[in-house]
């Protein structure tokens, strides 16, 4: 076993995962999980940059996280920082925080090694019953990845559509209104346009779906009483049901998702758009199935993602 410390530096959350991994380098069992919604890159679609308080809250994270990795005495750390992190122009600054509380170079990865670290996640525990190619779908704060394969990516695409940036870019009422909704789905369209030019959707036979909005969504769907890992991790919904959830929050109040018993608190503002990113990838998914000829049934969401694909890449260089 070799212990490390993944770090997943995203949009609107910040992750950490302490594991130890088998020699093989096939499988891992986790020590520390844990998650914080810190919203680094607030306003940075609009500002390309980070907000002081934005950083500030950041790097408060990351000095707990630097004690966790010290108090598990981590052999070897990895901190990738993705969508938000790529499109700031002050980055510098955040990079230059994180080394000095860790210790290592946080890297800033492009949008295909995002694809190809949650990949490498989701695949590490899928259920061997499920039919490849699968179709992994990261639904971030800032970006989506769309990544195709069976044991390794064949086709990936990152679309700068997510959860906050899409919040952010179709500021929308309480609850939104149909005109709001119908710009948010032009945006979302037009990036799976663009994405199904080097991703062949139709190929997909099983579409599964990663991160917090998509986990949430699934939640929602179960109607949990309380967010359950366990629960979400491995299921496997009707494609309609999935649909029928994200219609739900995304036509809900503020209050109505704040009462929800699943939801947490730093995803509330941001799970409307959310949802309707993930609504538009399944329809699109489902039909381009149906159009060649197949059928996509229903949809599989996992807990493990590109914070377990980080992990079994810092055992390797371990």
């Amino acid at each position: 076993m070799t212990r490390v410390a993944a770090i997943d530096c995203g949009t609107n959350s910040i992750r950490l995962l302490i594991a130890d991994v088998a020699a093989d380098g096939e499988s891992l069992t986790d020590v520390v999980r844990l998650m914080k919604v810190v919203r680094l890159g607030q306003g940075v679609d609009r500002t390309g940059q980070f907000a002081p308080e934005a950083l500030e809250r950041t790097l408060a994270a990351t000095d707990e996280y630097a004690a966790l990795c010290r108090e598990h005495q981590v052999e070897s750390i990895r901190f990738v920082a993705t969508s938000a992190t790529r499109d700031a122009s002050n980055r510098d600054e955040f990079i230059s925080g994180v080394r000095e509380r860790l210790g290592v170079e946080p890297e800033v990865i492009s949008g295909h090694e995002e694809a190809a670290l949650s990949f490498r996640g989701a695949v590490s525990v899928v259920d061997p019953a499920l039919t490849p190619p699968y179709l992994v779908v990261d639904l971030g704060g800032g970006s989506t990845e769309l990544v195709l394969g069976e044991f390794a990516p064949a086709a990936a695409h990152s679309m700068d559509v997510g959860c906050v940036r899409m919040t952010e870019r179709h500021p929308t009422a309480d609850p939104a209104s149909e005109d709001q909704i119908a710009a948010a789905v032009a945006d979302v369209h037009a990036a799976l346009d663009a994405a199904i030019r080097e991703v062949p959707l139709a190929q997909t036979r099983t579409l599964v779906g990663l991160a917090g909005t998509i986990t949430t969504v699934t939640a929602q769907a179960l109607g949990l009483p309380a967010y359950d890992r366990d629960k979400i991790n491995g299921a496997r919904l009707p494609v309609d049901a999935v649909i029928a959830a994200c219609d739900a929050l995304l036509s809900a109040t503020r209050a109505e998702r704040e009462a929800l018993p699943f939801m947490h608190p730093g995803r509330v503002d941001v799970i409307g758009a959310g949802a309707l990113v993930w609504r538009e990838v399944v329809v699109r998914v489902r039909d381009e199935v149906a159009a060649a000829g197949g059928e996509l049934t229903e949809v599989v969401t996992s807990e493990h993602d590109i914070l377990d694909g980080i992990a079994f890449s810092a055992a390797s260089r371990a």
